[in-house]
């Protein structure tokens, strides 16, 4: 089998289980950028994904200008809804929401499971602030994850616990009956970037000191973690992170898995909208103007409805519509 092992070399361990479900990589350059990696530890049970989003990134922005605080804070977002959506065995999608009444009133990060992201924030002024209390104005910050049929929906609620969302999310699993997780999150103009270090159940521990080695070997990761710069997270390469941070140890390094901008937006969806509007408001707007247009806050696509367009979606059946996609 294929790997590449960062650090020390070693003998095969039990992580070799989880392993053969995957292809994994050695010596070619890892192409790392609008990728996710994961990273196991082989001689106690603590995985690590890595995460960097540049043309991702450069999407989502392509059609927005944020104030830099509120920017940020959008791209550690989207970083930590890939992280999120990472650790979870799910078939749909993840949304990280923060809503409030303060001058960021929205912030909105969507991963899917197959790693496809769209996000957006919506504010009143520029904040001159990183503190998520302040911008949210004691807001509520959610984790939600649902099934594409909508047949299961889980949701937490995150305490605003700490200034940047990483402290906040550190809260959230100390607290709730999820896995030990730590993250750490950066963004700027150029790209967003983030690392999560998980902690996995021992399973059958047969002695005090080796459940004592474990717990030692948790706090030690994390404390060596913490000696990332953001700079680093930001501009090293995945293999680099983990030389630079767990030299020390064996670690398994599996094939990147890519990350991308995509919006779910569609026609019928946004029918679906105008539906729930009411015949009456949409009618309205066709008396000040000759169509109906409606652009996507994720992507900036505009659908247009003309007054047959209207006419069908009100009553089924009627005329095929000349409506456009731009």
């Amino acid at each position: 089998m294929q790997y590449t092992a960062v650090g020390r070399a070693s003998p095969c361990t039990k992580w070799l289980a989880v392993a053969s479900a995957y292809r994994l990589i050695r010596g070619s350059l890892v192409h790392d950028r609008d990728s996710l990696h994961q990273f196991l530890f082989e001689a106690f049970p603590v995985r690590g994904h890595i995460v960097h989003l540049d043309a991702t990134w450069a999407a989502l922005l392509e059609h927005r200008t944020y104030p830099e605080e509120i920017r940020d804070t959008l791209g550690e977002a989207v970083a930590a809804s890939v992280l999120l959506a990472s650790t979870v065995k799910f078939d749909g999608l993840l949304t990280l929401q923060l809503q409030g009444q303060g001058p960021m009133h929205l912030l909105l990060a969507q991963c899917t499971n197959t790693l496809n992201v769209r996000a957006l924030a919506r504010y009143r002024e520029d904040p001159q602030t990183r503190d998520l209390t302040v911008l949210s104005g004691e807001g509520r910050l959610t984790v939600t994850v649902e099934t594409d049929n909508q047949s299961q929906r889980y949701q937490g609620i995150v305490p605003l616990a700490g200034q940047r969302l990483a402290d906040c999310l550190q809260g959230y699993f100390e607290n709730s009956e999820q896995l030990p997780t730590r993250l750490w999150l950066y963004a700027d103009e150029q790209g967003a970037s983030g690392m999560l270090l998980q902690r996995l159940p021992a399973g059958n521990v047969d002695s005090s000191s080796r459940l004592a080695e474990i717990d030692d070997a948790w706090r030690r990761v994390q404390l060596l973690a913490d000696t990332l710069k953001p700079a680093e997270l930001r501009a090293l390469s995945d293999r680099e992170i983990l030389h630079r941070l767990f030299n020390e140890d064996d670690v398994r390094l599996f094939e990147p898995t890519p990350v991308s901008f995509r919006c779910k937006c569609s026609r019928e969806r946004v029918e679906g909208m105008l539906r729930s509007l009411g015949e009456g408001e949409v009618r309205s707007i066709l008396t000040e103007r000759p169509d109906v247009e409606v652009h996507c806050d994720f992507c900036n696509r505009a659908y247009t409805f003309d007054a047959v367009d209207v006419e069908r979606i009100f009553k089924p059946g009627v005329g095929e519509g000349s409506g456009t996609v731009h």
